[in-house]
């Protein structure tokens, strides 16, 4: 592809008239960026990444059209949601074009347990839809307010909702996309079922999503609860328990070592000094066998808040997932974090392993999840961060242990995922892009394929 430097910009964007373009420096910058900085690897490696020119279009045919000219002039393309991420997904490496699809943000249509949304819908506003008639997202990330649909199937895994409805990836939680391709003439695919993954959870790497069907579940009115535990296991015992609980209707089960509690200032009132926390989202008519299953297990409960009251102030959810690390950092900077999955194990024992093994170097945060029928923790475990050198230490001690780490300190799609190449969404990139222009530098299986090297 042609330097971007060489790329007459001014008339790039003339070109591309109605649809609407940003050439203002600082917007720039701010539409180039994700939440990378919570790695201070990424942080080094992608400070300096920045588009040339930030597009918006309003419609599928005005994407169309961007896609052309893209393709024409060999300018790199790097889709955009909300920026929530926290990997670089949407930081343009080689510059060009970031193609922003905030605009594109209707819901079509809703159906009893599905609907059918554009790809710069923001979840929360997709679910003020969906609850007149008694559906909500089967699950989202801690960002809900303000992600994209189409960010979160691009770049997300999974979140709160995930301990009933398991992760994106697990057959049925992805019904359907509308693709547009990066060929000379570019087309508009509709992939449904299973074909689906080949751009599920691919960083926008082989084709520009620009709408989506999605399946809902029932619309429960959630309770919000906070469970205080003498023991940072007690608790995590105690989330197993939870997640194991059948006839509990649940959300968020999302629990947290001290410190990790001292760091949320607005729950500080009901997070006592020196205990775990379990952060906790049931249907208001299962409060009651909670509390049973809370004393069964020696918590105590600090905090309620009914569905109609939870819609006031600031969402429990907004402590647990990434939030967790956006509140330590914003104590103390120098936190960063890991992503680990530890292997089915109801008694918890590699977990009660690295959490006596590192102390209060890796602070435990799990967030349980439902994977192939089975509650198990996933970790975002806080790190006190001193050397690149450590932080690989500490990965490879969780992997020698036989806990999958999803590392999040690397921007390649496969390096920090599923550490494999998926054969079939580089099949379908060479098909669909065939110049590499979408978000160049991110997929390992098409740098290795075309020969090149990734370099931030």
């Amino acid at each position: 592809m042609p330097a971007t430097s060489a790329i007459d910009w001014d008339a790039f964007a003339k070109s591309l008239t109605p649809i609407e373009t940003i050439q203002e420096p600082s917007q720039i910058e701010k539409l180039s960026k994700d939440y990378y900085h919570f790695s201070p690897v990424l942080q080094t490696q992608l400070q300096d990444k920045v588009a040339n020119l930030v597009v918006r279009p309003r419609s599928e045919a005005e994407v169309v059209q961007v896609a052309r000219a893209c393709v024409q002039a060999k300018v790199p393309l790097t889709i955009r949601g909300a920026g929530t991420g926290n990997y670089g997904q949407c930081i343009p490496l080689a510059g060009g074009v970031v193609l922003d699809l905030t605009k594109l943000n209707a819901v079509a249509w809703v159906k009893p347990g599905l609907a059918c949304v554009q790809a710069g819908a923001k979840l929360a506003a997709i679910d003020r839809v969906t609850r007149e008639s008694g559906w909500e997202l089967r699950m989202y990330p801690s960002t809900y307010r303000t992600a994209t649909i189409g960010g979160f199937i691009g770049g997300g895994s999974g979140g709160i909702g995930s301990i009933t409805f398991g992760q994106l990836r697990d057959r049925g939680n992805l019904q359907a996309v509308r693709v547009v391709t990066l060929e000379d003439q570019p087309r508009i695919l509709e992939l449904r079922g299973d074909n689906v993954q080949q751009v599920n959870h691919a960083y926008g790497t082989n084709g520009i999503i620009t709408s989506l069907e999605i399946p809902l579940g029932p619309a429960y009115p959630w309770s919000e609860v906070i469970v205080s535990f003498e023991q940072f296991m007690q608790a995590a015992r105690f989330g197993q328990a939870l997640g194991d609980a059948d006839g509990i209707v649940k959300k968020l089960i999302s629990v947290h070592a001290w410190p990790i509690p001292s760091y949320f200032t607005a729950l500080a009132p009901y997070l006592p000094e020196n205990k775990a926390a379990a952060l906790l989202m049931v249907a208001d008519s299962c409060v009651e066998p909670l509390t049973a299953l809370v004393q069964a297990w020696g918590g105590t409960i600090t905090y309620t808040k009914a569905a109609q009251d939870a819609a006031k102030g600031t969402p429990l959810m907004e402590f647990t997932w990434n939030h967790t690390t956006l509140h330590a950092r914003s104590s103390d900077p120098t936190f960063t974090y890991l992503q680990t999955l530890f292997p089915y194990d109801p008694d918890l024992a590699l977990v009660e392993q690295c959490y006596r093994h590192f102390g209060d170097e890796v602070m435990m945060h799990l967030e349980f999840l439902r994977t192939e029928g089975r509650v198990m923790p996933a970790a975002l475990q806080l790190v006190r961060y001193s050397t690149a050198a450590r932080l690989n230490q500490i990965i490879q001690y969780h992997e020698d242990q036989g806990a999958f780490i999803a590392n999040p300190h690397t921007y390649i799609l496969e390096d920090g995922g599923r550490k494999t190449i998926d054969t079939a969404q580089v099949a379908f990139k060479t098909k669909v892009d065939p110049y590499g222009l979408l978000n160049p530098g991110k997929m390992r299986g098409w740098l290795e394929r075309s020969g090149a090297e990734a370099s931030p």
